[in-house]
């Protein structure tokens, strides 16, 4: 039997290129406030990828078809005078988890299949699976490689940014579809619901520790991929889900890092205090 054969070695595999495929595309939903559109985006994936199923084709493609629309729903609502992009997001997000409810009530005995779907089953992927999430995590390093300055400008600066000549609302569009990438190839893993906890909190964690781009990204990777192997470890241990127990391990790296500075803050701050009061004296 070759390394392959093995359900908990695949999944495995596929937890460390999703930990990774997720701390890339976290970063800059952090750092641009983006998570609440990657919520949407897990929500809106999620009528896609039942249609997908119910039409016979792959999830996958369906799940990246409703994410792209959703994706330029929200860069065009946006656009609009007066428009909030926050309000467009939720309304995209609370008619796409609609439609696939809707979806999900036309059919008998679709419950196994929605559990994965939303929750996502791990120790189920196959080699295809592996494949997809190691393409999907390379075409989020190469465009995030390659748009690393312009989008760091349009995120804290857009103003500077388009008068440096940077076409702003196209690496906007590049930017929401290279997230869309990744929270469709962290289905199988996590699903389309908790995906948005791999990509949020780890960079959440990491961005609180550093506040260099370079650190930042190799932090929140590391934190992703133990945040994933945690998760499966909890899964064999205690017979829980996979992917409820990664996004709890997610949720407790991020707990657990926020507690950390803010200890380490209060040494710093006394230190302060009392140099203020020898200052004063």
């Amino acid at each position: 039997m070759s390394w392959w054969d093995d359900a908990l070695h695949r999944a495995t595999a596929e937890i460390v290129l999703a930990g990774a495929l997720a701390g890339l595309a976290g970063v800059q939903v952090v750092l641009r406030r983006l998570s609440f559109f990657t919520m949407a985006l897990t929500h809106a994936t999620f009528p896609g990828v039942v249609a997908a199923s119910i039409i016979g084709v792959n999830i996958l493609l369906g799940g990246a078809v409703a994410g792209v629309l959703v994706a330029l729903g929200v860069a065009a609502l946006s656009r609009r005078r007066g428009q909030d992009a926050a309000a467009a997001t939720g309304v995209l997000l609370s008619a796409g988890f609609a439609l696939g409810a809707a979806l999900v009530a036309t059919q008998s005995g679709f419950s196994r299949d929605l559990s994965s779907f939303l929750v996502g089953s791990v120790l189920t992927v196959d080699v295809p699976d592996l494949i997809t999430t190691a393409v999907a995590l390379l075409v989020v390093g190469g465009v995030l490689l390659i748009g690393t300055r312009p989008l760091l400008l349009i995120g804290f600066d857009r103003d500077g940014a388009a008068a440096a000549g940077m076409a702003a609302t196209r690496w906007d569009i590049v930017l929401l579809l290279t997230i869309e990438v990744a929270v469709v190839a962290l289905v199988p893993a996590v699903g389309t619901i908790l995906a948005v906890s791999l990509i949020v909190a780890p960079a959440a964690a990491a961005r609180l520790v550093s506040e260099r781009l370079a650190v930042i990204t190799a932090l929140a990777v590391g934190f992703a991929v133990v945040s994933g192997l945690g998760g499966l470890w909890m899964s064999s241990r205690w017979n829980v889900a996979a992917g409820a127990g990664i996004s709890l391990v997610a949720t407790a790296v991020l707990a657990l890092t926020w507690v950390t500075t803010r200890l380490r803050a209060i040494p710093d701050g006394l230190v302060a205090t009392a140099r203020r009061a020898r200052t004063v004296q």
